[in-house]
């Protein structure tokens, strides 16, 4: 049953859970069996079935997203800052901060061009000598995706 934002689940040992809509949405198996059963109305009272996630796994994964969201929030910072923690999560050896803030590096360049990822990180092109830049992508071309 919709409540508002929320919605019924029935964990695989039968445990039943109101969850906002647009949490368990950001699972793509989630947002493809809501498709699939039509719940867009408020109507709906039957709670959706999860018969392979019981009650304390999907209780943590529900956390895992809260965690995850806040870590967002978290890392909205400039990137001087963020670099800081980079250098500073390596140093003090904390493994799950330094994963998240590499990740946000990651994202930052995912599908951009060499020319983007210059002006995102303000990078000067240090190749020397006309021509460089055009030998090292021919060097590098068969690396490229295609």
């Amino acid at each position: 049953m919709q409540l508002g934002n929320e919605d019924t689940w029935d964990s695989s040992g039968g445990e039943i859970f109101e969850v906002d809509v647009e949490i368990v949405k950001q699972s793509v198996t989630i947002k493809i069996m809501l498709e699939d059963l039509g719940r867009n109305d408020e109507e709906d009272n039957d709670p959706v079935p999860l018969p392979n996630v019981n009650a304390a796994i999907f209780k943590k994964v529900i956390q895992w997203y809260d965690i995850a969201v806040w870590d967002q929030e978290f890392l909205k910072v400039d990137q001087g800052t963020l670099f800081e923690l980079i250098l500073a999560a390596n140093y003090l050896d904390f493994k799950g901060l330094l994963d998240v803030t590499c990740k946000t590096i990651a994202n930052m360049v995912k599908r951009k061009t060499p020319e983007e990822i210059h002006k995102t990180f303000n990078i000067k092109n240090d190749f020397t000598g006309p021509g460089r830049e055009a030998q090292v992508r021919q060097e590098n071309q068969r690396y490229e995706e295609k």
